[in-house]
């Protein structure tokens, strides 16, 4: 159960249409259960908490902990994504969930997977950019990330600052966002630029491409950190899932404020 299913469900009540004996029923059953393995004990909460579900980290966990876990976030329809996976727990999660969604540039696989979303939604949407086409795991990374929160998103590749023409061309389309994941190795200097250009929220992940004196995305991470332009957030290295998670936050609450508003405009 999400934020807009609770809230339907408290909307039912309170006009009468379900029985607080039910509504309690269906919470019992729902967010407020709790189920305990062996090896965690899942959070059904975060989605009211956080408008997404627990995300399982596959990374450290064998393709049995994997399915088990997932198995019991998705037992009530919701969407789950486990990320890091290798090709032994994303064969065991296809498996199981054939009708999933797997993404092996992104290692990631999403249970009961929504449909993705564009910007032609008309709903918020998140540009994800990345600087190179060798930076594109990352930034698949964060793709997952939206279709999993059910955000609408767009990618923008292989615009690094080797050659600034290609991103001044999507400025146009990038203005429209809500949010930015930025994604960029070597020098990382991409963040930077499109922060100047683009009065957005920033998000901004080093990569670890690149060459020896890059350090496994060490200098991106500090160019980003030391950013002149203002207003920009970085993640860790390869860590497109945290970016991504916080721009599709800002997304969702520029869509629940544009619905305050025709709510308020109706009244």
């Amino acid at each position: 159960m999400n934020r807009d299913e609770l809230s339907r469900l408290l909307e039912a009540v309170a006009c009468g249409a379900v029985k607080p004996a039910v509504a309690a029923d269906q919470l019992a059953g729902g967010p407020f259960r709790s189920t305990e393995l062996e090896f965690a004990t899942l959070d059904h909460h975060r989605s009211l908490r956080h408008r997404m579900g627990e995300v399982v980290y596959g990374e450290g966990k064998t393709a049995a902990q994997c399915v088990a876990i997932a198995e019991r976030l998705a037992a009530t329809g919701t969407p789950v994504l486990v990320t890091r996976l290798d090709a032994e727990r994303s064969a065991a999660l296809r498996q199981h969930f054939p009708e999933g969604r797997e993404n092996r540039s992104a290692r990631t696989f999403i249970a009961n997977a929504p449909a993705v979303k564009g910007s032609s939604s008309g709903e918020p949407f998140v540009a994800i950019i990345a600087a190179g086409t060798s930076d594109l795991a990352v930034a698949e990374e964060a793709a997952e990330v939206c279709v999993a929160s059910e955000t609408a998103f767009e990618r923008i590749c292989d615009v690094g600052v080797a050659g600034l023409h290609r991103l001044l061309h999507k400025i146009p389309e990038i203005q429209q966002a809500s949010a930015l994941v930025v994604v960029a190795g070597m020098e990382g200097a991409l963040p930077s630029v499109v922060a100047g250009l683009v009065g957005r929220p920033l998000f901004a992940v080093p990569t670890s491409v690149g060459y020896g004196a890059s350090f496994g995305g060490l200098a991106a991470l500090l160019a980003m950190l030391n950013s002149c332009a203002p207003g920009v957030t970085v993640a860790n290295i390869d860590n497109g899932f945290s970016a991504a998670y916080a721009a599709c936050n800002v997304a969702h609450l520029v869509r629940e404020a544009r619905l305050e508003g025709a709510r308020r405009e109706s009244l």
